[in-house]
């Protein structure tokens, strides 16, 4: 499979409440160039980050300012 076939499914079996973000990110990568390429391990750590916000471990900036004297 070609890696244009395998974006294809990926694209295919994309939950539809991502098409967005997956087209910003495509957006951003023909605009940045393979400089701007982010590794697998930082694509994971984006991820895990997403996750955390949905499970609610987060907090504000405000938050993070009063907590550091900022």
């Amino acid at each position: 499979m070609s890696g244009k076939e395998a974006l294809h499914r990926l694209v295919d079996d994309l939950p539809e409440d991502r098409w967005e973000e997956a087209r910003l990110l495509l957006e951003d990568l023909g605009r940045n160039g393979a400089e701007e390429i982010l590794t697998p391990g930082e694509l994971a750590e984006i991820e895990e980050g997403r996750r955390a916000i949905d499970r609610g471990e987060h907090i504000t900036l405000e938050e993070l300012k009063r907590k550091h004297g900022l």
